[in-house]
């Protein structure tokens, strides 16, 4: 289960560094753009963040009327010093509790539906909010994002005979998962791979764009289990000097 006040928390302290290390949801966004299916009249973008989508989209559609929403207070100032003075309508909201009384001819996120408690009713709930002939279009992550380190944290449990149910950051659902989330879903997915120097750094990018564990549960925070799921992920997942970091991507577009 996701801790939204903690995600809320989290996210706008790192508004300021999510850019400089957000290198994998920066393509999303631009492959996202490549698949709007026609040029909208009014656009509403969930999860704008730093609005690094949102200068996308205001700068192919200048004369569309864009609303955009982030449950950050930090990342909607980010977006609008980035942006500018422009006509954007901008919006401090979590977008599962909200109701939105417009229509819209493309709602659009990038890297955000995989933080939604209930993704599957809030799909629903955003497919209404569609013009006749509308579209939704949103990238997020599947199960396979970081299976490298779930995977070593799995190996340091058992080597330590730690049976408890416990886990490391949150499990997303596979692309099948995201397509059966609606009738109309149609989508595609593909691996991108990162590489840092150390798992350290690794936790570090995470910690510069808010990702880190905003989830409810059980966690071990054994010292001793950290240092073994490590260096089983640094001798098992290396490649010429650096570790990799597995990300699976996913685009769902609901027509």
């Amino acid at each position: 289960m996701i801790d939204k006040q903690l995600m809320q928390k989290r996210f706008s302290e790192r508004a300021k560094t999510y850019d400089q290390f957000a290198n994998v949801q920066k393509k999303m966004a631009h492959k996202l753009m490549m698949h709007i299916a026609r040029p909208p009249k009014t656009i509403l973008e969930i999860g704008c963040g730093t609005g690094y989508l949102t200068k996308l989209l205001h700068d192919a559609y200048p004369h569309a009327k864009l609303t955009a929403v982030d449950i950050a207070p930090g990342m909607i100032e980010t977006a609008k010093q980035r942006l500018g003075a422009t006509s954007i309508t901008w919006r401090c909201a979590d977008v599962e509790e909200v109701t939105f009384h417009e229509t819209y001819d493309l709602i659009i996120s990038n890297a955000t539906f995989q933080w939604f408690t209930e993704p599957k009713q809030t799909i629903a709930k955003l497919v209404k909010q569609r013009n006749n002939g509308g579209q939704l279009l949103f990238s997020t992550f599947g199960n396979g994002t970081f299976h490298e380190l779930h995977t070593s944290f799995a190996y340091a449990l058992a080597k330590q005979h730690i049976h408890e149910p416990l886990r490391i950051g949150p499990s997303f659902p596979t692309f099948s998962e995201w397509l059966r989330m609606h009738a109309h879903a149609r989508g595609h997915e593909q691996f991108e791979v990162e590489y840092f120097p150390s798992v350290r750094d690794f936790f570090l990018s995470l910690r510069h764009i808010g990702a880190t564990n905003s989830t409810s549960g059980r966690y071990c925070q054994r010292p001793s289990v950290f240092k073994t799921m490590m260096n089983e992920y640094e001798s098992r997942f290396a490649e010429h000097g650096f570790i990799r970091a597995t990300y699976h991507c996913i685009w769902i577009d609901i027509t």
